[in-house]
Formats: C-alpha cells, sequence, structure tokens
C-alpha cells in the first residue's frame, strides 16, 4: 500500500522591512537583522532620512557601511528609504514591519509609528526583544562614546567605528593626536585616561 506524502508550497515568499536611521548601524541593529531572516524569506534593510534627527554620516554612506555589516547574509539587501516607510512597503511587497526593542522607552515610540503604518498600509509591525548583549547599544550612545575618545569599536560591525571617528574629526583610541608634542621624559605608566569610562557621561538618547 502506498501513501502519498503532501508538500506544502507558500503561495509567496515572504518579505518584511527592517527600517532605521542607522547612524550608525550598531551590533543590536545587526542582530535584530539576524534574526528576522529566521522569520521571513526575504529582509530589506531600509535606510532612512529622518527629518527629526541630526544626521552624522550621510545616507550614501550609512546605506555602505549596512550593506558591508550584512553582506554575510544571503538573503538581506539594504534600500534606501526615499519617502514614506508604507510606500516602500507597498512596492516591494512587504508583509511586515520588523523593529527591535530595548525596554519601554523603544515600545512607547514605535507604538503610535506601528499603529499609524497599519493604518495607512494594511502592514503589520513585528517588535524583536533586544538580545540582553545589545540591549545597551544606541546608535546616539556610540555616536557619544566616540565623540569624546572612547572605545566604540565592540559596540558596530568592522569598519563602522573608524567612520564614526572620521566623520567627527576624531582619532582612535590610544592612537597619537596630531597637535601631541613628544618630549625626551619617559611617558607615563600605561592606564590612562583613555577608556570610555574617562569620558564625559553620554547622553541618554536613542538611535
Amino acid at each position: 500500500m502506498s501513501h502519498t506524502v503532501g508538500v506544502y508550497y507558500r503561495e509567496r515568499v515572504t518579505l518584511a522591512v527592517c527600517p532605521g536611521s542607522f547612524d550608525p548601524i550598531t551590533l543590536g541593529h545587526l542582530d535584530v537583522v539576524r534574526r528576522a531572516t529566521l522569520l521571513f524569506d526575504e529582509v530589506v534593510v531600509g535606510v532612512a532620512r529622518n527629518a527629526s534627527k541630526s544626521a552624522l554620516l550621510d545616507v550614501g554612506a550609512r546605506v555602505a557601511l549596512a550593506e558591508a555589516a550584512c553582506a554575510d547574509l544571503p538573503t538581506v539587501r539594504v534600500v534606501e528609504v526615499p519617502g514614506l516607510l508604507v510606500d516602500l512597503c507597498r512596492e516591494l511587497g512587504a508583509v511586515a514591519v520588523v523593529k527591535g526593542l530595548r525596554g519601554g522607552a523603544d515600545y512607547d515610540a514605535e507604538q503610535p509609528m506601528a499603529l499609524m503604518n497599519r493604518h495607512l498600509s494594511g502592514v503589520e509591525s513585528v517588535f524583536l526583544t533586544a538580545d540582553p548583549r545589545y540591549a545597551h547599544i544606541a546608535s546616539s550612545m556610540v555616536k557619544d562614546v566616540a565623540r569624546h575618545g572612547g572605545q566604540v569599536d565592540d559596540l558596530v560591525p568592522p569598519g563602522v567605528a573608524d567612520a564614526v571617528r572620521r566623520a567627527l574629526g576624531v582619532t582612535s583610541p590610544g592612537a597619537p593626536s596630531a597637535t601631541t608634542h613628544h618630549s625626551a621624559t619617559p611617558l607615563s605608566a600605561p592606564g590612562g585616561d583613555t577608556s570610555p569610562g574617562s569620558a564625559a557621561h553620554p547622553n541618554q538618547g536613542v538611535s
């Protein structure tokens, strides 16, 4: 007696958009994108021009850095969001918008946007709780720490910290300053003011 094994085929490929200003992209952002690839067949990282934020990096640089960060994810592509997010979702046929939440403040900020996006286009929002390893990372804090000479390389994908420092006009922690005058006297013992904790306390903004 033969048995027929049924095979289920979905009618269409599912696509989600992970939007943000990504100024700069962080390990927290990248973690959300990676986890979204487990839920959807395709994931589009949408780099937005946010009129309410003064960007450090121009949109072209942010797109390039996001592309480099996602280079090992074959089902991910990066695009610029030229206008309304819902218009991009319609154009791509997205079934969901994926955002990461680090805490209650993020939810309070994201909820009205999620409701408006659904009102305008019917697209649903999927919220992923931040991995505890990255829940303290925000783009705004990365910029603040870097601006005061702190180490941020372990908070962002490779190459991003250098791009942030170039945009800020600061040197890498431990690198000699262009204005440093070297003398014949011995340098002080290691362990000086090079740690992030020695910088001014960063603002508690969110990316």
